[in-house]
C-alpha cells in the first residue's frame, strides 16, 4: 500500500504535490535510495570512506548531509600519496601522507564516491 503510495507521488511533478507529500517522498529516497547509506551511517555512527579530487581520501564519521549530498563530518583523517623529486629531478618513492581535521564541511562537487565503513572490519581495509 504504501510503495503504491510513493509510487504515485513519484510520478507527479514535484510543483504539484503538497509539503506533507513532498516530506514523505524525501524520506523515502533517504531510506532506501543511495542516500541510505549516508543515513545508516548517521545513525549508527560508523565511518565512511569518501574518494575526493586529487585522488585525496576522507575517513570520516558523518555528522548531517542533505538531499545534495553536502557533509558535515567529524574525527576526519585525510589520507593522500605524494611523490617528492630526488636531487637529479626524478621522482622518489612514494611517501604516505594523512592529517587530523576535528570537523569539516565536504561540497559534493568535491566528491566523487563514498564507502560505508563498518569500524569492526576497518582493520581489512588497511587503515
Amino acid at each position: 500500500m504504501a510503495d503504491t503510495n510513493i509510487q504515485e507521488l513519484l510520478a507527479k511533478p514535484r510543483s504539484e504535490l503538497t509539503e506533507y507529500q513532498v516530506a514523505l517522498l524525501e524520506e523515502h529516497e533517504f531510506t532506501s535510495g543511495p542516500l541510505s547509506i549516508l543515513q545508516t551511517a548517521v545513525r549508527s555512527h560508523n565511518q565512511v570512506l569518501i574518494s575526493i579530487r586529487n585522488n585525496r581520501k576522507l575517513l570520516a564519521r558523518v555528522k548531517a548531509f542533505d538531499r545534495h549530498c553536502n557533509m558535515v563530518l567529524e574525527n576526519v583523517k585525510e589520507m593522500w600519496t605524494e611523490t617528492p623529486r630526488l636531487a637529479d629531478g626524478k621522482k622518489g618513492r612514494v611517501v604516505n601522507k594523512d592529517r587530523f581535521i576535528s570537523k569539516m564541511w565536504v561540497d559534493f562537487l568535491d566528491s566523487c564516491s563514498f564507502l560505508f565503513v563498518n569500524c569492526s572490519n576497518r582493520g581489512d581495509l588497511g587503515f
